[in-house]
């Protein structure tokens, strides 16, 4: 069987069709080969939303950092079950280890962040709350909110290939996050800060990147994180919206330090 096996042709009125075969995560550690019964969310979406039938083919991942080829052996209403065909070792993770300490924004923007952060290749993303961050929940709902961020993490990951799930840490304050042991570079955006990304030293492999909330970072706040080793960057002359502002600092360090470009 081939390495890669991320297309599948379909004949539709003699017309040949280039689909990409789905990639599904299995929340358990899978065999090298057999059977497997998939989760209750992957039968749903193999079987309902995609409607495929036995003998189609997919991709099975576990975080492990491979990916397992299947064939579709049985399905019901409820149930799908495939026959794993082996183990392929692949990853496409970034040499660049980073992890986004973001302040926690309003409706969508947060799952936004999550979704594009884990495609452009961050390893683990940390909810934080600071004092002017916008979003106010008690334990009991923001316990359900990070069992949905990680599901947006598992579906980029489906999408974008990953084999490798990042972590969605539970909520942490500012201040506790930022005094974390940490073993690498520690940066802090700050519009008035005097060097740029591009500007940073090489080499870099470990970076804690630190993303304030809509109002910005307290006076306060900023004195702490400087005080507890947090480098100041800026990315431009212009002042970006929050979601703006993650995602363009993580290109900016994949192009620098990572993968990207």
């Amino acid at each position: 069987m081939r390495q890669q096996r991320d297309t599948l042709l379909l004949i539709i009125n003699n017309e040949t069709t280039i689909m990409r075969i789905p990639r599904i995560f299995h929340p358990e550690r899978l065999p090298d080969n057999g059977r497997v019964s998939l989760s209750e969310d992957a039968a749903n979406h193999v079987g309902r939303v995609l409607r495929m039938q036995i003998g189609q083919e997919i991709l099975l991942f576990d975080g492990s950092g491979a990916e397992f080829p299947a064939v579709i052996a049985e399905t019901s209403k409820k149930s799908v079950a495939v026959d794993v065909v082996e183990r392929v070792e692949r990853s496409i993770e970034s040499p660049l280890d980073l992890h986004l300490g973001q302040v926690i924004s309003r409706g969508d923007k947060m799952e936004f962040t999550i979704q594009k952060s884990v495609e452009l290749g961050v390893n683990v993303i940390t909810p934080l709350i600071s004092e002017r961050c916008g979003v106010k929940l008690n334990a009991e709902r923001f316990d359900k909110k990070l069992q949905q961020w990680q599901k947006i993490a598992i579906a980029a990951c489906e999408q974008s290939g990953r084999n490798i799930v990042p972590e969605i840490r539970p909520v942490m304050a500012l201040e506790e996050w930022t005094t974390e042991d940490f073993d690498g570079l520690k940066l802090n955006l700050h519009p008035r800060a005097k060097y740029s990304i591009n500007t940073l030293p090489e080499p870099v492999k470990r970076v804690r990147l630190l993303i304030g909330p809509e109002g910005g970072l307290s006076a306060d706040e900023i004195e702490k994180t400087r005080e507890f080793g947090f480098e100041e960057t800026l990315l431009g002359p212009r002042v970006l919206r929050t979601e703006t502002a993650a995602l363009t600092a993580i290109t900016a360090l994949q192009v620098r330090f990572g993968d990207l470009g």
